[in-house]
């Protein structure tokens, strides 16, 4: 999505001067920050630079202690996870909370499974098959192959886990995934199929907050990247013109306002 295009489009997120504290230590101080469709918008700064913190508001774990955040241009106050869930945004977290032992189909549903009426005794229980169909479905939107909805979870390569994590948000109809070091302790090729994953989610419209420290994943796939440092958003810069380097010292020398 080009700049113009950005501008000419209403965001789907916008943080406007939200402040969280712990008590007396403050975490985030006048953070404003706007998403919008089909964006990809990386997340970067040192430990303790407060992107956990943003991470948590936006995900609802949290509610900003100052400032606001809206949705679709509608005040956007989660009472937690699951209503931001509802709301369109999922949070896709390094360990994916997935259960290795269970199919993919399950992963896909778990919390949320499928049921239908027993003919015989008028019970409610699994729909399995269509658990599966939907699976499928949900999967070949995506272009790293899973090659069957049966498979323990904790078969998959780390990209295909990536991909299933993904998948069951998008069942949720997510127009925002936040993915916090989605590459973490992959390899190679399973970073290029997350990459891949990323790039597929724009294409469809769906914006991405990419948190990481990996810089060379941020440049790879960011159309705007904003540093946090010590709790306050001290610089967004296009991605465009940014190589690993440039962004890593951008980190480092970026004043906080």
């Amino acid at each position: 999505m080009s700049g113009a295009d950005r501008g000419a489009s209403e965001p789907l997120l916008e943080l406007d001067r939200v402040a969280l504290s712990y008590g007396p230590v403050r975490a985030l101080t006048d953070v404003s920050l706007a998403i919008r469709a089909g964006e990809v918008v990386g997340l970067v700064g040192d430990n303790g630079a407060g992107k956990s913190s943003l991470v948590k508001l936006v995900a609802g774990v949290h509610r900003p202690t100052a400032g606001a955040m809206r949705w679709q241009g509608r005040v956007y106050a989660p009472r937690g996870p699951r209503d931001a869930l509802e709301a369109g945004i999922a949070t896709i977290h390094q360990h994916l909370a997935l259960a290795p032992r269970l199919p993919v189909w399950h992963n896909l549903f778990l919390g949320a499974e499928r049921v239908r009426r027993s003919v015989l005794f008028g019970l409610s229980v699994l729909d399995v098959a269509r658990m599966r169909e939907e699976a499928k479905r949900a999967l070949a939107r995506l272009a790293i192959r899973v090659p069957d909805v049966d498979r323990p979870v904790g078969e998959l390569s780390g990209g295909q886990r990536q991909a299933v994590a993904i998948a069951r948000a998008l069942l949720w109809n997510a127009r925002l995934l936040v993915m916090d070091e989605p590459t973490a302790a992959l390899g190679v090729r399973e970073t290029e199929e997350v990459r891949t994953l990323i790039r597929g989610l724009k294409g469809e419209g769906v914006a991405v907050l990419l948190v990481s420290h990996d810089m060379q994943d941020v440049v790879a796939v960011a159309d705007r990247v904003a540093v946090l440092r010590k709790g306050r958003l001290a610089a967004v810069r296009e991605a465009a013109g940014l190589d690993a380097d440039r962004l890593a010292h951008l980190v480092m020398t970026a004043e906080a306002a």
